[in-house]
């Protein structure tokens, strides 16, 4: 079976438009938006790690490469899962209050781009929309890589610079240029963006990705993880692939 069968029975177009119908919600009912995607990558690696073993996750330690502040915590445990977050921002880490209680306990204070974990310590090494915010984004995947244990999964999923969401909440202006982007909505606004282009957001490609992640010799997928099944050929497509795909799913396996 090959490692993503299982969820791509899940990649309906139903799914799809629901879960963009929750992106308006990101600022203004953040719980309602990050506890709906939390839900959806709960089932993503749920059924990636059920197609690879033959079993569900539970017991399994995964480690949250970038967990922001706890929504994830809270649907992996849910499901059974053994959670550890990496944040190097300790204002994301309690952004959400205490209503997500105990979630920060499983958290610890560290970058991306040099895991304080031992080699093959976890199975599965999770990092969702978080290699666009770091400057040298496949240093946090050879990270990932070395952390999991032989037959673990690492799954990669980031925002394509050139899909529609490339800009964060600077909107459709990145098409303008990200520091001109950025420029833009400081003026308006009288702050840089949150996700400021240079500092906190960057231009990464589908291409270096999945040009990374073939450079690894463990790569066994990569689709966009917010369409319907039927569309994941975009990602096979050069340049279409870069305005079309918005999301991109990197999943790896460690040799046994």
């Amino acid at each position: 079976m090959a490692v993503t069968d299982l969820f791509a029975r899940r990649a309906t177009l139903a799914r799809s438009v629901r879960l963009l119908s929750e992106f308006r919600y990101e600022q203004t009912d953040p719980a309602r938006f990050y506890g709906a995607l939390a839900a959806d990558t709960v089932a993503l690696v749920g059924d990636l790690w059920r197609a690879a073993h033959g079993e569900p996750p539970t017991g399994r330690t995964l480690l949250d490469v970038g967990g922001g502040p706890g929504y994830f915590a809270t649907a992996f445990a849910d499901a059974g899962v053994r959670y550890i977050g990496v944040e190097p921002d300790p204002s994301e880490m309690h952004a959400a209050g205490p209503a997500i209680g105990g979630a920060t306990d499983t958290f610890v204070r560290a970058s991306g781009m040099a895991l304080p974990f031992a080699d093959n310590s976890v199975d599965i090494c999770l990092s969702s929309n978080v290699a666009e915010h770091v400057p040298r984004p496949w240093q946090l995947g050879a990270e990932m890589l070395r952390v999991i244990k032989p037959g673990g999964l690492v799954v990669l999923s980031y925002t394509v610079w050139l899909g529609p969401f490339g800009g964060h909440e600077m909107g459709l202006t990145h098409y303008l240029g990200g520091a001109r982007a950025a420029a833009r909505y400081a003026r308006k606004h009288g702050r840089r963006p949150k996700n400021d282009y240079g500092s906190s957001l960057f231009a990464v490609s589908a291409a270096e990705g999945l040009s990374w992640a073939e450079n690894t010799g463990v790569a066994v997928a990569a689709f966009p993880r917010y369409h319907p099944r039927w569309a994941w050929w975009l990602t096979s497509v050069p340049v279409l692939r870069e305005f079309a795909v918005s999301n991109l799913v990197l999943v790896l396996r460690a040799g046994e």
